[in-house]
């Protein structure tokens, strides 16, 4: 998409957007344009809009909500929804014209973010370019905006976005190749290291063998490091759960519960491309994803409960629900990246637990964290971005759900308290570095369309992730 600015509106654009903030309208606002019936009508709430027109030309009037309410998530959330109204218009190029009010720089990331994420479409129709083409902006000019690089990094995030996106969209069969093919070619600057089967094997990475036991694909580690800062020792690595597709194994999900366990690599597809972000924004910083990626299905080969794996850091895990594979995997990747990394600070993000959705709802992730002054950053980037999270505890008494009487852990504690639990889990691994876990489970996937998330995979995460690694390259 590009982006333009002008003084003034141009006719022959295929859309002016006219913003209204709520409250009594004058006709005056717009000068001679003849919008005064459509006006009367329109009482600029939040998200509104109206169609009209002056001349050829095709008007959109678009309610910003009060103004004393105005924040740079309203404006995100309204000019999505001018967007969504644009979309079936087959609109190409918009007009923007920006809104009267003081913050200008703030609430320009917050009308740029809200087009360029809503700009989205992923479709496997076959008539899809036929009969019903999805058309997406090719170009918004900024009217009463003085020309600014201001809104390039935003749209460099937005495309991140994207491509965690289309990686969660996309078929489950097709994830693994497609993540090696994605990451070989991620960006001149990141270096790529991928563990394949055999090396799994010797470096005895045994839980994420476990879980891949039933597929027919081999699994992987891959490494995609981004060294921006060689001068410090500082290290942030992130660890993002990568189950291409979850069956739950021998303890089987039912139907329903498959339905979206494709998503299941949320987390990896997020970590993935916030190294990606980084290197393209040239960010001082140093930053490596860790994805562990396997199938979790069911077979004659599958992992069985009551048998008793040995991890990457010794440790051994009786099986107690092979559908709490989740954590298997990202504990051994944890505990590579603590053994072989270096890193000064971890943060896995995982597609986790049902215990979380039922807790916070599609909107929050949970945060946990054994680490008070690095749980406060992720949680100053929540709330620069907009990501909700809601910070939950580590509360070392649960810890008493995880004991075995023939290995050092169960790999389930029950369903009380689950989300915590799985945390207390990942905990184990981390040993003593800075460690947050993000539970995703809710916001990353989306069962309708919601503000500037068109569809199912939302990407959820990238942005906090991005504006926690900009913060520390400043």
């Amino acid at each position: 998409m590009k982006i333009a600015f002008s003084p003034s509106l141009e006719r022959g654009s295929d859309l002016w957007i006219l913003p209204f903030w709520e409250g009594p309208k004058a006709a005056a606002e717009y000068g001679s344009l003849k919008i005064e019936s459509a006006v009367k009508d329109f009482k600029g709430k939040s998200d509104e809009t109206a169609f009209c027109y002056d001349g050829e030309q095709r008007i959109l009037l678009l309610g910003l909500g009060k103004q004393d309410k105005a924040s740079v998530e309203a404006l995100r959330k309204a000019y999505a929804s001018a967007v969504r109204a644009a979309q079936p218009k087959k609109i190409k190029r918009i007009d923007v014209l920006f809104p009267k009010c003081r913050q200008k720089d703030e609430f320009l990331q917050g009308i740029g973010e809200g087009i360029f994420l809503t700009n989205y479409s992923f479709t496997y129709k076959h008539d899809a370019l036929k009969d019903e083409p999805i058309v997406l902006l090719e170009k918004v000019v900024f009217v009463g905006v003085e020309k600014t690089d201001q809104l390039e990094p935003y749209k460099t995030i937005i495309d991140g976005v994207h491509f965690v996106r289309d990686l969660v969209n996309a078929n489950a069969d097709d994830k693994l190749e497609t993540f090696v093919k994605l990451s070989k070619k991620l960006h001149p600057k990141v270096k790529i290291k991928i563990l394949e089967k055999k090396q799994l094997e010797a470096e005895k990475l045994g839980l994420i063998l476990a879980v891949n036991r039933a597929s027919s694909l081999d699994p992987y580690l891959i490494i995609a490091s981004y060294k921006g800062d060689p001068e410090t020792k500082e290290h942030a690595v992130l660890v993002g759960k990568g189950i291409t597709y979850d069956t739950g194994g021998l303890s089987l999900k039912p139907t329903d519960g498959m339905l979206s366990m494709k998503c299941d690599m949320a987390g990896a597809a997020t970590v993935l491309g916030a190294v990606k972000v980084a290197a393209e924004l040239s960010l001082k910083v140093n930053v490596t994803a860790v994805m562990p990626l396997t199938e979790n299905c069911i077979g004659s080969k599958s992992y069985k409960l009551g048998d008793v794996y040995r991890s990457y850091s010794g440790k051994t895990i009786e099986i107690n629900n092979t559908d709490a594979e989740g954590r298997l995997v990202l504990g051994d990747a944890i505990a590579y990246a603590v053994q072989n990394l270096e890193p000064t600070c971890v943060i896995d993000l995982a597609t986790l637990t049902g215990a979380c959705v039922v807790a916070l709802g599609e909107d929050f992730s949970g945060l946990f964290s054994n680490d008070d002054a690095l749980a406060e950053d992720l949680l100053e980037s929540s709330e620069r971005t907009d990501e909700l999270v809601c910070r939950l505890p580590v509360h070392n008494d649960y810890k008493e759900a995880f004991k075995s009487e023939i290995a050092d852990m169960v790999n389930s504690g029950g369903r009380e308290a689950g989300a915590i639990k799985a945390a207390l889990f990942l905990q184990e691994f981390a040993g003593s570095v800075p460690w947050a876990h993000f539970d995703i489970a809710g916001p990353a996937f989306i069962t309708k369309p919601k503000a500037y998330n068109p569809m199912k995979g939302t990407g959820y995460g990238l942005r906090l992730l991005v504006d926690f690694l900009m913060r520390r390259s400043s």
